[in-house]
């Protein structure tokens, strides 16, 4: 296999482009690319010609636009390329009105109320920055989504403009510093996914995994993650054909798919990307989440990106590695060599401090999801409070600078800033820190709260709107001022002061962190319902609109969105395990209790001694009896939340009435599952799914 022919064989990339375009219209879509002109109707019908020809050739019969609405997964509508002739005969065309805007129905996309089921009408737009790509013979173009009204639908829209809206900032800043030649500045990610594969045969034996991408009960295994041996373990065979394809797949579509292993838990797994543009990174993660499901069963494997699948072991995360870089390549949290340098990166460094500290719920929010509450605060994850991570060597610096005093690191020297600091910090020079939701490392920030099952554009369009939101407050003071030096010296010194609580380097699992963090002033929002509000406040409708990232009908629509996200989960987990526990579990506990009463009868007749069918016969009845009690009241909960209408008070009731009720008839079921016969317990049990790959 030759894999730099391979990769991206089935992207419309640069390359490409310069192949198959003429040279005034691939200079003309340039600089719409990378300098957001507008595209003219003929440059457009050019693109799309050429577009159309090259996907042909790769086998390709239609297009779709390829589109992220709030559901979040990705949606398409095919066309084909053909179009009729007077012959009866047809033709393949794709005009430029064809590329660059369709007509998706919108009705039954979510929306949070914005529009009625009877307004159809929606938009796609193309977003030239992401390459077009071939996926099942099908060409995807990536596109924006909007209503009739123009207002926003999707995930991807909102990231496109904290992008502008960062770039637009961070060249202000750069500009102070004498940088001329900047002329963009993007946010770059590397999404880690983790993701669990189980035997497909299990999976369709487990109605919960089907509906509900987890388990909703099962007894823990009497092996775990206990002995660590997964971890980087080798892979069992029919994972590694199912990476090795994935792999070849994800680079024809120009995915950088660098690193694969086992993780944690029996059956986990992670792959990592190289870092990307970050709305072709949030792109790239989509694909490769659908793709590694496609893919799985393709292999006899079901792929689970559910945040917590199982109880007791590890859940999946995905760490948004995010940092900012110029369109030369020049990495802005970069420490630099020379003092002028160095100074430029504590100014990024104390901004994304400033903004982590002042804006730490709306991060909350950002990751927040019924599915993400059951990892946040486990050991494997993050807490759910927000916090920041530099280690023990950046946070001398930034105390030194504070206290104006000299750093007491192996090396010192001046800095222009006017404190005694090191002149480049060494990357790496301190390690990193697992249990921290937002840590620095090296060279970008480790956002390490965002669930599996996310699309990535959430958290960096939130991430680039408050630290866009500082850099214009830093901008603005240091454009007025007739000393940058001083200035720049008091924004630095005066933000490390009063933003410096937001830094913790020790360990968040520890009980003490909640306590301190309390003490601190910061938020511990423990779930999303908890969470959410945070959205709709004042101070978070002033930076999305101030910015032009989301207007408040946008913001409002959202809330809803994630509300009732919120409650339709918990709704289908309720009703799923409802079922669950009729069909399955109970014909199980029946069907065993009949046995062991028949034995006892029998042993009663020749009077023999049956205390082990007494004693399994009183348990079966016992549990049986709490079963039926635990049922009924999850029933009657889920039959209560029809009379509720506002949104907050429903998702508020389906915590703590509906998930509470789940969470107890859980642990009988748990129980019965350790106390009926493996004969009867027809239900695959977590030894099985987690052990079963080989």
């Amino acid at each position: 296999m030759n894999v730099p022919e391979l990769f991206g064989s089935l992207v419309f990339n640069n390359a490409v482009m310069q192949t198959k375009l003429p040279k005034d219209v691939y200079k003309a879509l340039s600089k719409t690319i990378n300098e957001g002109r507008h595209l003219e109707l003929d440059v457009a019908n050019a693109v799309a010609n050429a577009m159309k020809e090259w996907a042909i050739e790769k086998g390709a019969t239609h297009f779709t636009h390829w589109f992220q609405p709030m559901t979040g997964i990705t949606a398409e509508k095919h066309e084909s390329f053909i179009s009729p002739t007077k012959d009866g005969c047809v033709l393949m065309e794709f005009s430029g009105k064809e590329l660059v805007k369709g007509e998706p129905d919108a009705s039954s996309f979510p929306s949070g109320g914005l529009r009625a089921t009877f307004e159809a009408r929606g938009y796609t737009a193309w977003d030239p920055t992401s390459y077009a790509f071939i996926k099942d013979g099908v060409l995807c173009i990536p596109t924006a989504f909007c209503s009739y009204g123009g207002e926003i639908l999707d995930k991807k829209t909102p990231l496109l403009r904290s992008m502008d809206v960062i770039s637009k900032q961070a060249i202000r800043i750069l500009k102070l510093f004498g940088n001329q030649k900047v002329k963009h500045v993007n946010t770059t990610v590397g999404p880690e996914q983790e993701y669990f594969l189980i035997d497909k045969e299990l999976f369709l034996k487990r109605p919960d995994l089907i509906y509900c991408g987890r388990t909703l009960f099962g007894a823990r295994p009497p092996k775990g993650q206990e002995l660590e041996d997964h971890y980087f373990g080798s892979i069992k065979p029919r994972v590694s054909a199912f990476m090795k394809e994935l792999d070849e797949e994800l680079w024809k579509l120009g995915v950088l798919a660098k690193t694969r292993h086992n993780e944690v838990a029996p059956a986990q797994h992670e792959l990592a990307p190289i870092f990307s543009v970050t709305n072709t990174a949030t792109d790239h993660n989509q694909i490769t989440m659908e793709l590694m499901r496609t893919i799985a069963n393709k292999h006899g494997l079901a792929c689970l990106l559910h945040e917590k699948p199982f109880a007791g072991i590890n859940g999946n995360g995905k760490h948004n590695n995010w940092s900012l870089a110029t369109d030369y390549g020049a990495n802005l949290l970069e420490p630099g060599e020379t003092p002028h340098e160095n100074a430029q990166f504590l100014l990024f460094l104390v901004a994304v401090i400033k903004a982590v500290d002042e804006y730490q719920d709306l991060l909350r929010v950002s990751v927040a999801s019924a599915a993400n509450d059951h990892r946040l605060g486990a050991n494997e994850a993050p807490p759910a409070i927000v916090s920041i991570f530099l280690g023990e060597e950046l946070t001398e610096i930034l105390e030194s600078i504070e206290n104006n005093t000299p750093y007491k690191g192996k090396e010192t020297e001046l800095m222009e800033v006017g404190a005694t600091v090191l002149p480049h910090f060494p990357k790496d020079k301190t390690d990193r820190n697992r249990t921290s939701p937002f840590a620095f490392t090296g060279n970008k920030f480790e956002f390490r709260m965002v669930g599996s099952s996310f699309s990535i554009s959430g958290p960096n369009f939130v991430l680039n709107t408050i630290v866009s939101d500082v850099l214009e407050e830093f901008a603005d003071r240091l454009e007025k001022t007739d000393n940058f030096k001083k200035e720049l010296k008091e924004i630095i010194i005066s933000t490390i002061k009063k933003h410096k609580r937001i830094i913790f380097n020790g360990n968040n699992y520890a009980a003490e962190w909640v306590t301190e963090a309390e003490s601190r002033g910061l938020s511990n929002l423990k779930t999303t319902v908890d969470a959410l509000p945070a959205f709709i406040t004042e101070k978070s409708i002033k930076v999305f609109t101030k910015h032009g990232v989301l207007t408040e009908t946008e913001i409002l629509t959202r809330y809803e969105i994630l509300l009732e996200n919120y409650c339709k989960t918990i709704h289908i987990e309720a009703l799923t395990f409802i079922d669950m526990v009729k069909q399955l579990v109970i014909p199980a506990v029946v069907s065993y209790e009949n046995d062991v009463l028949e034995v006892l009868g029998r042993k009663s007749k020749l009077a023999i001694s049956s205390e082990l069918e007494e004693k399994l016969a009183t348990q079966l009845a016992e549990l049986g009896g709490a079963l039926d009690r635990k049922l009924t009241k999850l029933e009657d909960g889920v039959l209560k939340t029809k009379d509720i209408a506002d949104s907050l008070e429903l998702a508020k009731f389906y915590r703590n009435t509906v998930f509470n009720d789940i969470c107890e008839l859980r642990v009988t079921v748990d129980e019965l599952e350790r106390l009926v016969s493996k004969k009867h317990w027809t239900i695959p049990t977590y030894s099985e799914l987690l052990f079963s790959v080989m």
